[in-house]
């Protein structure tokens, strides 16, 4: 397993649509591996493919409480197929974002079809954190970031502060 370099904004790769995976096979699963440990070395508690350069479908997730067991989960080629009108509202942070978090309200529950690691259909119905992951995390893949939920001021403010950075690193 390899610990990839986490991408951030404004690189434009955040802002792509992925592309389904065709095929389950040993790249994917090897894929969905480095996918873990990087998250987990960050530390965060999902990475979608794209947040490694990688156009791909397919995220990873891990919402276990720290002092319990890991309980890492792959999501290949997902699709919400069902979302309550309740709300919730989630201080979200994000990987490709660091040390930033605001509020966000999402739907408070949702049922999702995916495929996991060995290519079998799932389909979960999912509440509170993990609801809120499933849906962030989805979002990634299609070209969305948290920050798009909040007051243009705001986002305008985050990604000219991140755009800045970015200079300055010479990125």
């Amino acid at each position: 397993m390899t610990i990839r370099p986490i991408i951030t904004i404004p690189d434009p790769v955040l802002r792509q649509v992925c592309a389904p995976i065709e095929n389950i096979d040993a790249d994917t699963r090897a894929l969905a591996d480095d996918m873990l440990e990087t998250m987990y070395d960050a530390p965060g508690i999902g990475l979608a493919a794209s947040q490694i350069g990688i156009l791909k479908r397919i995220f990873v997730l891990d919402v276990a409480k720290e002092d319990a067991p890991k309980e890492p989960m792959v999501f290949i080629n997902p699709k919400i197929v069902w979302s309550s009108d309740d709300l919730s509202v989630y201080q979200e942070g994000c990987l490709s974002i660091p040390e930033y978090f605001e509020d966000v309200e999402r739907p408070a529950e949702v049922t999702v079809q995916f495929m996991n690691r060995e290519g079998n259909q799932q389909e979960i119905k999912a509440d509170g954190l993990l609801a809120t992951c499933i849906q962030h995390e989805l979002d990634h893949l299609n070209g969305k970031l948290f920050i798009d939920y909040l007051s243009k001021l705001k986002r305008d403010r985050v990604v000219k502060k991140f755009a800045k950075q970015a200079k300055l690193a010479g990125k």
